[in-house]
């Protein structure tokens, strides 16, 4: 079943497509969005969590680990957000956005260790947004204008 023209953009592509499919499937998809974006948060942050030798002096004291964890428990109820969505109809990017929204919140979170109730608030922006993506691609298209024609006499 083609739900596009030919020229649309192929299955493998992160356009907006429809992704259905098996549940291991968008299980494991969202489970490597998560992973990657992370471990690249981590990565990216380690001059700011390091020894001083290594470069800056760290921003906040503290453990890294629940920060870790949290947001890899955050990121997985965003991209799963965003997956079942895609499941259902075409959505723009939503491997792009998870990726995003899930390493711009591990990276401030390891770069100033904020309290519960501002990380849960990080969250909540976090979902929001993902939501908000989804709920654009759920409005039922816009149909074009009508043409008006003038007559003259």
């Amino acid at each position: 079943m083609e739900l596009y023209e030919s020229d649309s953009p192929g299955p493998d592509s992160d356009e907006e497509t429809v992704r259905p499919g098996p549940f291991w499937r968008h299980a494991l998809w969202v489970l490597g969005i998560t992973a990657v974006a992370v471990a690249a948060g981590w990565a990216t942050s380690l001059f700011r969590i390091g020894p001083e030798r290594y470069g800056l002096p760290p921003a906040a004291p503290g453990a890294l680990w629940p920060y870790l964890a949290a947001w890899a428990a955050i990121g997985l109820v965003v991209a799963a957000v965003l997956r079942t969505a895609a499941a259902k109809v075409p959505v723009y990017a939503p491997g792009r956005i998870a990726a995003g929204l899930i390493y711009g919140g591990t990276r401030l979170s390891l770069g100033w260790r904020p309290e519960a109730p501002l990380l849960g608030g990080m969250a909540a922006v976090a979902l929001i947004a993902a939501a908000v993506w989804c709920a654009i691609a759920f409005r039922p298209p816009q149909q074009a204008p009508k043409e008006r024609t003038v007559v003259e006499r």
